[in-house]
């Protein structure tokens, strides 16, 4: 009888440890697990790209995304867009330059100084992906709406714009998503500092 209720008391501590290690760090394990693999949640043709700022950093709005330029940290370098002197809108960082296409009046809604529409030629798409690992978050409360999210997860927007002449743009972003008890996953666009925003951009030169 000792023997079992030893066996009891260890299993109920292992299983109080992985719980505490799991709200404490689920946030940190979930982004190893994240460089060996995420869920494809959907995957949509870029139909319009627009830029809202200065010339560094800002906004690239993809279709009805709107994704921030800047970095995961203040050291991140920031990519640089504006319009070059043939007339492309064109995002350029440690030295190497993506044409997207001939500028164009941006829409009404976007309220952007410069947008571009990609060419037929070009394969151009934007998936989202998820975490494989969510993790709980019992400890956080939101006084102001009495609402707090119960579970956490990371959200990860892929741009890979292909040009038939080789040239190669991939953009990575990550975010945080909550979920909330009876309605489900929110919008997967929340911040954290440090942790959240563009995580990589790799451009390939034309052939």
């Amino acid at each position: 009888m000792r023997k079992l209720v030893k066996r009891f008391v260890i299993v109920i501590a292992f299983v109080v440890a992985i719980s505490i290690a799991w709200i404490f760090g689920g946030r940190q394990l979930s982004l190893f697990l994240d460089r060996f693999g995420t869920i494809d949640t959907a995957t949509m043709p870029i139909t319009s790209v627009a830029y809202e700022g200065s010339g560094v950093g800002g906004i690239l709005h993809i279709n009805e995304l709107w994704l921030d330029l800047s970095g995961t940290n203040p050291d991140h370098l920031s990519p640089s867009i504006g319009s070059t002197k043939d007339g492309q809108l064109a995002l350029a960082i440690g030295g190497k330059v993506f044409a997207f296409g001939p500028t164009r009046p941006a829409s009404e809604n976007d309220g952007d100084s410069l947008a571009a529409a990609p060419s037929a030629s070009d394969n151009a798409s934007v998936s989202i992906r998820c975490s494989f690992l969510s993790w709980p978050t019992p400890l956080d409360f939101n006084f102001m709406t009495g609402q707090s999210p119960s579970w956490k997860r990371h959200l990860y927007y892929r741009l890979l714009w292909k040009q038939q002449t080789g040239a190669k743009l991939e953009m990575t972003w990550r975010y945080e998503q909550y979920y909330y008890p009876g309605n489900g996953w929110a919008s997967g666009m929340m911040t954290r500092e440090g942790s959240t925003g563009l995580i990589r951009v790799d451009i390939q030169s034309p052939n």
